[in-house]
């Protein structure tokens, strides 16, 4: 079964490529031809014509095309298939936690898992789109001067503006947020808000708690709650009245556990400072996103 993972996910995109090409609008957009007045095969892509070639070299001359091998285009072709591979792994990450989680998720500190995955793909995306830029882009006024370069210049910029905020969030905001989680339980009953609740999520050596009926226990002792996560389906840090409703077992599962408090109305007090900040850059982050897509899809399509 590993063996059909990896090959659906390394193999399998290689045979739906047919043959390379470097067909784009943006030279019928400079011509004003159709595809077919540069290429053989009407919908543009494969085999030029001899008015083809004679526009190709005089992009070339003009700096505005830089010619490959063709081991030049199939380590390309590597190159960004990784690139393409570790941006669905880095926005899809940001937007099932900033849409299905929700930022409270991480509003406690930033978990290593999600932090590493963070940097990598930061990483991975700088050193692969350096490499395709450089492949694409010739000179600095094809950068600047032209659709593509523009289009690239911008993402380049929004992607800047992502890895800054990782930054600040990673290093100084993280930090502050994990300062303010209480690690301990204190020796008597208290009274928990559902976001004093979120930080007791069984993460990172933390306690691990659920509400139960307006009342909270402590899950940290039991085995079936590592990690703070239970049949990967229930997470610790929340209230989980209405999920018992549908559990396979009953509510003396929890009723057996120690009691460590009760769950109370949330405070109306304002969100500390570092809190505000991360709930901004994790929203600014999710539009990025969105703009980053519409770009490419600007690329690609318009």
């Amino acid at each position: 079964m590993r063996i059909l993972y990896l090959f659906l996910l390394f193999i399998f995109p290689f045979i739906l490529i047919a043959r390379p090409c470097m067909a784009t609008t943006e030279y019928a957009r400079q011509t004003g031809m159709s595809c077919s007045h540069c290429h053989i095969e009407a919908i543009g892509g494969g085999e030029l014509t001899s008015e083809g070639k004679r526009f190709l070299e005089e992009l070339r001359i003009k700096g505005l095309y830089r010619p490959l091998t063709k081991t030049q285009k199939g380590v390309r072709f590597i190159i960004g298939y990784i690139h393409l591979i570790v941006a669905i792994a880095w926005f899809g990450t940001i937007l099932y936690v900033h849409i299905l989680l929700k930022p409270a998720y991480a509003a406690r500190g930033l978990p290593k898992g999600e932090l590493m995955l963070g940097w990598i793909s930061i990483g991975l995306l700088a050193i692969t789109g350096t490499l395709l830029s450089i492949a694409r882009i010739p000179t600095w006024h094809a950068l600047f001067n032209t659709r593509f370069g523009i289009l690239l210049s911008l993402k380049i910029l929004l992607f800047l503006i992502m890895a800054g905020t990782a930054f600040i969030v990673t290093f100084i905001i993280g930090p502050k947020l994990r300062k303010r989680v209480l690690t301990k339980p204190s020796d008597n009953k208290r009274e928990f808000t559902l976001d004093e609740l979120h930080n007791f999520d069984g993460k990172e050596r933390r306690p691990a708690y659920v509400a139960y009926k307006g009342k909270v226990y402590d899950l940290t002792s039991s085995k079936l709650w590592k990690d703070g996560s239970h049949a990967r389906k229930h997470l610790a840090g929340h209230d989980l009245t209405e999920a018992i409703k549908l559990a396979p077992h009953g509510e003396e599962q929890i009723l057996k556990m120690p009691e460590v408090g009760r769950l109370v109305e949330s405070h109306s007090v304002e969100k500390p400072l570092p809190v505000r900040v991360f709930y901004i850059f994790a929203y600014t982050n999710l539009v990025l996103v969105f703009l980053i897509t519409f770009i490419i899809a600007l690329w690609r399509w318009s």
